[in-house]
């Protein structure tokens, strides 16, 4: 469950300040407001976990040098100007330095709401990108996060290790909320450029114009510098490549070819969503797909991960109750079959959502997790389902649960599991090597 973005409001005239203000909220948002740029200045820093709307005459310091200024502070941060009529030529400018987009006065509320929703999106993804960048010291450190002993998972982290070695272009396709960002930083951090820049642009975030400023430049006096300069000699990942133009897939293809070989840069393309009966191979032109597809990583879906959905949910369970400060759900063995059973149409993402929603069911002292993925399951509508598996299957994953989180729970206390599942200590040694669980993993 995605926590609501920030939206700082920067605008003399008190009352266009509370009626953005308050529209906003009532969209969602957690809003803020600055009567002047200088007041804005002193609270909007870099990683910001927000965006700005910022009118562009203002007394002292005005719009355009707030924007300068916010951009030499955070580039990623985006920055929405608010023009009066007749001013959308300096807004094209605001642009050209760096702003996000721009609303014409008078404007449309649902249009304003629209706009922080896309901007939102595109600030986590930029802030959840450098938490992760943070964590690549070392390779190891992101591989633990692709958790997992499904057979589909253990080929997953050896194909990372191979490709990371690797200098050609990598496609990473699957289906939505499978962790193919997650992949392209395990690439990159396990890779040769582990140390060099890392730069990550959602395709579909941006109009055309937008995204070929951001991608290839010029660069504008005060502007950012475009991603493909700023990732020269390390990786440069293009989400949602699939939205790109035709125009702009001339303009990839023509950067590419001028690389030579092996590249200096290297293209991890990431396909985040297909139409019906449509292919990324039917999105791209073919020289452009065949380029970028020179290595493909398809990430399994969850409904393919067996017992990794057991673990994960575990995991997510235990994260999210040290967060509310509450006791995890304990699980059935209904549950659990449910859980195994369940399409997971939103794969990861939408796990994650459950776990968190079962975490605060169970703070409330209400509700099941049952109930959770009959609702998840009647929102997704028609969706392909897990095929049958045998009773023995689930009887294992269950048990395999069980104990998982009792040597959890008693760090590691032989003594103390064995008195919970009332299980000889032979019987629970057997088990325990059966199905790969260690004592010291629990210390």
């Amino acid at each position: 469950m995605a926590r609501a973005m920030k939206i700082a409001i920067v605008d003399d005239e008190k009352d266009m300040r509370q009626s953005i203000s308050q529209w906003l909220a009532l969209s969602g948002f957690d809003t803020e407001t600055f009567a002047s740029a200088e007041e804005a200045l002193k609270s909007i820093g870099s990683d910001y976990p927000g965006v700005v709307f910022s009118d562009i005459k203002m007394p002292g310091m005005d719009g355009m040098a707030l924007l300068k200024r916010l951009m030499s502070v955070d580039s990623g941060l985006p920055v929405i100007m608010i023009t009066g009529h007749g001013d959308v030529p300096m807004a094209v400018e605001a642009m050209r330095v760096g702003a996000f987009d721009f609303l014409e006065k008078p404007f449309n509320p649902d249009k304003m709401t629209e706009l922080a929703k896309r901007a939102s999106q595109t600030r986590r993804l930029t802030l959840d990108n450098r938490a992760l960048r943070r964590e690549l010291a070392d390779g190891s450190t992101i591989m633990k996060k692709l958790i997992g002993t499904s057979p589909a998972m253990e080929r997953l982290r050896e194909d990372i290790l191979d490709l990371g070695q690797a200098d050609g272009h990598v496609l990473i396709d699957g289906e939505t909320g499978t962790g193919k960002t997650l992949v392209a930083h395990a690439l990159h951090a396990v890779g040769p450029r582990a140390g060099k820049k890392f730069a990550v642009i959602s395709c579909a975030a941006y109009s055309d114009d937008q995204l070929a400023a951001r991608l290839f430049g010029p660069i504008e006096e005060g502007g950012q510098v475009p991603l493909v300069e700023e990732a020269r000699g390390g990786t440069l990942v293009l989400e949602d490549v699939e939205a790109l133009s035709q125009p702009l897939q001339a303009r990839l293809l023509t950067f590419i070819n001028d690389q030579g070989s092996p590249a200096e840069t290297r293209i991890i393309a990431i396909c985040n969503d297909h139409e019906p009966g449509r292919t990324v191979e039917d999105a791209l032109r073919p020289d452009l797909y065949f380029r970028l597809a020179a290595l493909k990583i398809l990430l399994p879906p969850l409904r393919a991960r067996g017992e990794d959905i057991l673990m994960l949910f575990n995991r997510l369970a235990e994260q999210f109750a040290e967060e509310y400060g509450c006791d995890a759900p304990q699980v059935t063995a209904q549950e659990a079959a449910q859980l195994l059973q369940s399409p997971w149409p939103g794969n990861v993402r939408q796990l994650i959502n459950v776990a968190e929603r079962a975490v605060l069911q169970n703070r409330r002292g209400s509700g099941s997790i049952a109930s959770l993925l009959m609702s998840e399951n009647e929102e997704a509508g028609p969706v392909i389902t897990t095929e049958g598996k045998p009773l023995k299957e689930y009887v294992e994953s269950f048990e395999r649960m069980l104990i998982d989180n009792t040597m959890r729970r008693h760090k590691g206390s032989i003594a103390a599991v064995m008195e919970e599942l009332c299980l000889p200590r032979r019987t629970l040694n057997e088990k325990m090597a059966k199905y790969g669980l260690q004592r010291s993993d629990y210390l």
